[in-house]
């Protein structure tokens, strides 16, 4: 395979012209081409006034040797994997997110049939549930943002970024095509699929796995679990189901599960995770400050990722942006506001919207207790349901009126975006100290990277604490936990930080099991 870098693009191309194009700079006899696709497609936005694309293509020929002026490349291949497992009792997985549904999808396509568990409802009705608690409030706690197949990462940008590097991310990416999505996904720097798809993407992949023989139990909460000798023996929901494995692919806001499985003796310890609000821009305004207003390519909503370290221990960083999106009401238990991002495929809202976070280290928590960051997310969510009104309204405040540390009179040029309804209000009071003053620094370093960040009327919604999860389930070099046939799996076992992630954890804990005897 060759591999034609840094092609550079200035005006709106079709795949096929871009695809010839290549080949004509790079003299390619077309009748030598054998194979030839786009597989890196990015935006390079440093200079204002010259705001292109940069392309990378593969390429097979016939010869390669008469080409020696183009990079070879080596295409990444899989491992092997070597089934060894003969147990007849089907292997359990807990939790329909990525990281359980890359579990199942592993199995099923070795052979192995397994039970999935999900104590939220099927991504269909599940999407009924959400779109109900936006128009009315009325909340199911079994089903919503946070619980369901598909997990947390359904509904919202449907990043699928990641820092990992791991041969399986490839493999990620051509799973969700075959299940849906589009095929720009497997060469765009930043991929994303949007909610509108992966209600879609994930309903596919169940009907497949299903078609292999594995089993889905919806609305189905696993309450205890069954060890004996060191050995897992079986899981309970409304019934007993014996097994020898179990793959824990929870999720970061599985706070009953975290506490069944710390009474019966699973180590955990406590990890870094993170709490904010949600800052919210016009769309239009970040489109200007990352593109320049002089390019007349057609460029799709402009994303942003920002960073600062303080001089204090704390730094303030942005995290799941969502061009052109919404934030999302994403509670999951009573008496609790809970924020997150979500946006469309199209990515074609007003505004654009992003969490806004402060580092949060087991040192900045009062006890030792593997539990004590759960219980500090769930402190900052009550109080912030008190300040909304106690009625699921989330509290707003304009960024001028947060920086200045007054509670919010009017709403401006941005209008929040948050259902079932927003209350003015001011952040300040229900934030701890070290929180707000970081918030504080971070915005306004922000705005001297990004013009127009500290907008007066940029909205803040608070408040957002489930970016991941603040425990770990300790597993060892076969990722099996202190209990054998236990396996602790992506985002809430604290191995996983979004969708891809998360997906390469269960494709892992699946290959383990399919190892083991």
């Amino acid at each position: 395979m060759l591999r034609i870098n840094n092609l550079k693009i200035r005006k709106d191309l079709s795949e096929k012209e871009i695809l010839n194009l290549a080949i004509e700079k790079n003299h390619i006899n077309k009748n030598d081409v054998l194979n030839i696709f786009i597989s890196k497609k990015s935006i390079d936005a440093r200079k204002k006034d010259d705001v292109h694309y940069i392309y990378s293509v593969d390429l097979e020929v016939k010869d390669e040797n008469k080409y020696k002026h183009i990079s070879k490349v080596k295409m990444v291949e899989l491992p092997n994997i070597i089934v060894k497992r003969t147990s007849s009792i089907k292997p359990v997985i807990i939790g329909a997110g990525p990281a359980g549904l890359f579990a199942a999808l592993t199995l099923v396509q070795s052979g192995i049939k397994p039970i999935i568990i999900e104590q939220g409802k099927c991504v269909e009705e599940r999407k009924k549930d959400v779109d109900e608690f936006l128009k009315t409030g009325k909340l199911n706690t079994n089903s919503n943002v946070q619980f369901g197949e598909g997990g947390a990462g359904t509904f919202s940008d449907g990043k699928l970024t990641t820092g990992i590097n791991s041969p399986y991310c490839k493999k990620v990416l051509q799973e969700f095509v075959n299940f849906g999505a589009p095929t720009q996904i497997l060469y765009l720097s930043k991929p994303h699929v949007g909610t509108d798809n992966l209600i879609n993407i994930v309903k596919n992949m169940r009907k497949y796995i299903i078609s292999k023989g594995g089993e889905f139990l919806f609305n189905e909460k696993v309450t205890d679990f069954e060890f004996t000798n060191g050995k897992i023996t079986a899981i309970f929901c409304s019934k007993k189901i014996e097994t020898d494995t179990v793959i824990l692919a929870i999720g970061h806001s599985s706070r009953d599960t975290f506490l069944k499985l710390y009474e019966k003796g699973i180590k955990m310890e406590q990890k870094d995770f993170s709490v904010g609000v949600r800052i919210e821009h016009l769309q239009s305004q970040i489109d200007k400050a990352q593109y320049g207003s002089i390019t007349k390519l057609k460029l799709p909503p402009a994303e942003y990722k920002l960073a600062y370290h303080s001089p204090s221990k704390h730094s303030c960083y942005t995290f799941c942006m969502c061009p052109g999106g919404v934030v999302m009401a994403s509670s999951s238990e009573e008496g609790t506001i809970v924020t997150n991002g979500m946006s469309n495929f199209l990515r074609n809202g007003t505004n654009a919207n992003s969490a806004l976070l402060v580092g949060i280290s087991p040192l900045d928590l009062e006890s030792n207790s593997p539990l004590e960051g759960m219980y500090f997310q769930k402190n900052l969510e009550e109080k912030a349901f008190k300040l909304g009104g106690s009625n699921y309204f989330a509290p707003v405040q304009r960024v001028e009126d947060f920086l200045a540390n007054r509670k919010s009179e009017f709403i401006g040029s941005v209008k929040p975006t948050y259902n079932p309804g927003v209350t003015l209000s001011n952040l300040n009071d229900i934030l701890p100290d070290f929180v707000s003053k970081t918030l504080k620094e971070g915005i306004v370093y922000f705005d001297s990277k990004l013009s127009g960040f500290a907008h007066p009327d940029s909205i803040l919604t608070g408040i957002e604490t489930r970016t991941s999860s603040p425990v770990r389930i300790l597993r060892n070099e076969n990722l099996v936990s202190n209990i054998k046939g236990l396996y602790p799996c992506g985002e809430g076992a604290g191995y996983a930080g979004g969708i891809m992630s998360a997906a390469v954890d269960g494709i892992k804990c699946a290959i383990e099991v399919l190892k083991t005897n």
